[in-house]
């Protein structure tokens, strides 16, 4: 396989897992806290071709890969919407939730009260309070919950909510339903720092659907031009096999 072929046909590979990603941006542009990822991409050069290269052969040829997908915490926009179970975080930080497996970290306050009157998660998931434990709800009254994240009920603490951060994003990654998880085990959570908890809004997708649809289209098409790119080298390569026989007859 020629190098243009094969500049060609990686650059299709990262275009599509980049179609993958956009996809599911757009998908989730009605999300509540969900956070887009974006892509780094390199150039990569095989240790043959650079032997090759150090022998006098001309330049290396390399081809372009996404080195890795990052995701975007940029704050989305905060909307009121009255119900005072939907909890919205102006800052950085998490809300810290107990998972099936461990600790979860969301920034869809989305709550709910369950059967029992725990505070939770859409999925159910209790949420933590500084000191490890959960929210319970003691009589039918409103839950009124402070900018500290102080939840109070008939005029008594219920508990303060863990609102927790990393010193490095690249330390959380993604675990489905909108959730995120350290991703070494040894990678601790700090308190949050000048963050406010607003009762009653909550925080939109940061995903711009606009933007990323004038990008979906703009990798169609760059997806459509490295196919035509593939489909002239194939066919200049089989001109030049059959001028080479047409030559030796």
């Amino acid at each position: 396989m020629d190098a243009l072929t094969i500049s060609a046909a990686s650059g299709l590979r990262a275009r599509m897992e980049t179609l993958d990603m956009l996809a599911n941006n757009l998908a989730n542009a009605s999300t509540n806290g969900f956070k887009s990822d974006r892509e780094f991409y390199s150039l990569y050069t095989s240790a043959e071709a650079e032997a090759s290269a150090a022998m006098g052969n001309g330049q290396p040829p390399t081809i372009p890969v996404i080195e890795k997908q990052f995701t975007d915490f940029t704050q989305g926009m905060v909307t009121p919407t009255g119900n005072p179970l939907d909890l919205a975080l102006n800052g950085n930080g998490f809300f810290a939730a107990n998972g099936p497996n461990g600790t979860l970290y969301t920034r869809n306050g989305s709550f709910k009260l369950s059967a029992t009157g725990a505070l939770t998660t859409a999925e159910g998931y209790p949420l933590r309070t500084q000191d490890g434990k959960t929210i319970q709800s003691q009589s039918g009254s409103p839950l009124e919950v402070t900018l500290d994240g102080d939840v109070r009920q008939d005029g008594q603490s219920l508990g303060k909510l863990d609102i927790a951060d990393f010193t490095g994003k690249t330390a959380v990654v993604k675990q489905g339903n909108n959730y995120f998880r350290p991703e070494d085990s040894a990678v601790k959570p700090v308190a949050a720092t000048a963050v406010q908890v607003q009762q009653g809004k909550i925080e939109s997708s940061n995903v711009s659907s606009a933007h990323g649809a004038v990008r979906l289209v703009s990798v169609m098409r760059q997806f459509e031009m490295l196919q035509k790119a593939i489909a002239m080298s194939v066919d200049m390569n089989k001109h030049a096999i059959e001028e080479v026989a047409r030559v030796g007859s």
